[in-house]
C-alpha cells in the first residue's frame, strides 16, 4: 500500500472527485485522513464509509474566516504528509460575457484564493513532513474556452499558481503538482449539461466529440494520477500539470 501511515487532507472532498479519492487513500493505507467540505452530511457519510481514521471538517472554502478556523481545530502539530485541493466550481455554466460579477468573484474565491489559502494554512505541518501538494487544475484549464470561459480563467490560475508553488517550494523537497481533468463524469458535468436547457444532449455530444476517446472519463481514472503524484513514485516531478483527459490536448 502507498500510503501506509501517511496522514493526508483533502479539500472538496466528498465532492464525487473528492469522495472517490478519500477513500482510495483509506485503501492505500493512509493513518489519518482530515476530510474537508461544505456538506456535512456527505462528510458524515463518507466518513462513516471510510471508518475511524478519517475526521470529518465543515468547511465553507469560500470564506477565508471559515477556513482559518477550520484549519484552528484541526490536530496538524504531527505533520500532513498529503495535500489535495480538490475544492471547486464551474459557476453555472454561462458564457465568459455573460457571467456577472458576483458569480465570477464566487468562482475566484473558491478555485484560486480557496487553493492557495489552504495550501498557505497546511504548509507547516507540510513542512515537519516534506509532504507534497497536488492541486486540481481542468484540461479547461491549459486551453482557452468559449463555453465555459470563466471557470477556464479560474483553473488557468490554479496552473500557473501550482507552477509558481513549486518552483517557490523545491527547494525544501515539497513537490507541488496538479491533476487536470477532462469532462468526468459527475454531478458537476450534468448540471453543465442542464444549464444548455433544451441544448442539453446536443452540449453532451459535442464535449464527448471534443475527446477523441470518445467518452468521459470516470472519477476513479482522476483518483489514480493523483496517487501516482502523490506517491514516491512521482518523486523527481514537481510542477507538473498532469491531463486526464482522453486525449483531448493531444
Amino acid at each position: 500500500m502507498r500510503f501506509t501511515g501517511k496522514t493526508v487532507l483533502i479539500t472538496g472532498a466528498a465532492g464525487a472527485l473528492g469522495a472517490d479519492l478519500s477513500q482510495a487513500f483509506a485503501r492505500e493505507g493512509a493513518e489519518r485522513l482530515y476530510l474537508v467540505d461544505r456538506s456535512e452530511a456527505k462528510l458524515r457519510e463518507l466518513c462513516a464509509a471510510i471508518g475511524e481514521n478519517a475526521i470529518a471538517v465543515r468547511c465553507d472554502l469560500t470564506s477565508v474566516t471559515d477556513m482559518r478556523q477550520a484549519w484552528d481545530g484541526m490536530d496538524l502539530n504531527l505533520g500532513i504528509d498529503v495535500l489535495v485541493t480538490a475544492g471547486g466550481t464551474l459557476g453555472s455554466g454561462k458564457p465568459l460575457l455573460e457571467v456577472d460579477a458576483e458569480e465570477f468573484d464566487q468562482m475566484l474565491s473558491l478555485n484560486v484564493r480557496g487553493t492557495l489559502l489552504a495550501v498557505q494554512l497546511t504548509l507547516t505541518a507540510l513542512r515537519q513532513r516534506k509532504g507534497n501538494i497536488v492541486t486540481y487544475g481542468s484540461t479547461a484549464g491549459l486551453a482557452g474556452s468559449r463555453a465555459l470561459g470563466a471557470y477556464s480563467t479560474t483553473k488557468g490560475a490554479v496552473s500557473l499558481l501550482t507552477r509558481s508553488l513549486a518552483l517557490s517550494l523545491a527547494e525544501e523537497g515539497i513537490r507541488v503538482n496538479s491533476v487536470c481533468p477532462g469532462s468526468i463524469t459527475s454531478p458537476m458535468l450534468e448540471r453543465n449539461f442542464a444549464a444548455a436547457g433544451a441544448d442539453s444532449e446536443m452540449r453532451r455530444q459535442i464535449y464527448k466529440d471534443l475527446h477523441p476517446m470518445k467518452r468521459f472519463g470516470e472519477a476513479n481514472e482522476v483518483t489514480e494520477a493523483v496517487l501516482y503524484l502523490a506517491s514516491g513514485a512521482a518523486s523527481y516531478t514537481t510542477g507538473v500539470a498532469l491531463p486526464v483527459d482522453g486525449g483531448r490536448l493531444a
